[in-house]
């Protein structure tokens, strides 16, 4: 409990939790002590099985993209061809504008 003639105290951050030293009379933060880090991992073998995992998503990603990529293709002469099949159900001619019914 801080003493009623301390000028600073102490508060704990709710989201990081590390320590801010605040002013009283100013309500400014003085000084700054950044939280304790936590491992993010027990053991080495913990975090050699979480790279070998992520090395795992990483190639099935690269799979992926390579498939999607030799689809492109056909998928490109798909578009390709329906896009020319509308233009030429397409009425022939200048297209109507509002302006011109005028």
């Amino acid at each position: 409990m801080p003493k009623a003639t301390e000028s600073t105290f102490e508060v704990t951050c709710p989201d990081c939790g590390a320590m801010l030293k605040i002013d009283a009379a100013t309500g400014l933060i003085v000084s700054h002590a950044p939280a304790p880090r936590k491992r993010t991992f027990e053991d080495l073998e913990m975090a050699a099985k979480a790279m070998r995992e992520q090395d795992e998503r990483k190639e099935a990603i690269f799979r992926q993209s390579m498939e999607s990529e030799k689809n492109r293709d056909d998928l490109l002469e798909k578009k390709f061809a329906e896009a020319l099949r509308k233009a030429k159900d397409a009425p022939e001619g200048k297209p109507l504008r509002e302006f011109d019914l005028d």
